[in-house]
């Protein structure tokens, strides 16, 4: 009894679902009985993480905590960088050129600058990767463009004096493959 009253309270919420599209119901009749067909969102079931010690989990929670915290300027860089490559992209002469770059270094600079002074070394680094992955251009080739091959070469000294390369490339496949991860399960909205 109880289970018939289910069944048809069911079916009437059913019906008022679907009573406002087209009237169409999509389901299959298989011996008989009528079988009511969802289609569902594709789900990605993945495994927990499992470290091998504590220490390598704090690591891997502070990579997070970097990453969700860089990530956004490294987004609006990518976009900044489509926005004024297709500028230049329209100008012939490279005086110009130079102009619209000193631009766009004083707008990022307006809008950043007290923010990413902010940021830890290792903040840093994930940011210069984050960049790389968003606009396919390295640290260097960015100062380069941006302040000049003197500049670019002082900062790439600078850089190595602290044990950072500015020419590095990001690599999802092989050393940045935590932080391509990461970023992974952020645009997914997982974490």
């Amino acid at each position: 009894m109880i289970r018939n009253l289910i069944i048809v309270i069911f079916s009437i919420s059913l019906t008022g679902l679907f009573a406002q599209s087209n009237g169409i119901i999509p389901a299959y009749i298989e011996d008989g009985d009528t079988i009511y067909v969802e289609f569902l969102n594709e789900v990605e079931v993945t495994a927990p993480l499992v470290f091998d010690s504590k220490r390598n989990a704090k690591r891997y929670s502070r990579v997070v905590r970097y990453v969700k915290k860089v990530y956004p300027y490294a987004k609006v860089a990518g976009i900044k960088m489509r926005e004024y490559q297709a500028i230049i992209a329209k100008t012939e002469k490279k005086r110009e050129r130079k102009k619209i770059m000193r631009k766009a270094e004083q707008e990022l600079k307006e809008e950043f600058e007290d923010e990413l002074k902010k940021l830890t070394y290792m903040q840093g680094e994930i940011l210069l990767k984050l960049i790389d992955r968003e606009t396919n251009t390295s640290g260097y080739e960015l100062v380069k463009d941006m302040r000049g091959g003197f500049k670019a070469t002082f900062y790439q000294g600078s850089a190595r004096l602290f044990g950072f390369n500015l020419k590095d490339r990001y690599d999802p496949e092989g050393r940045d493959k935590e932080l391509e991860f990461i970023v992974q399960l952020i645009e997914k909205g997982q974490i």
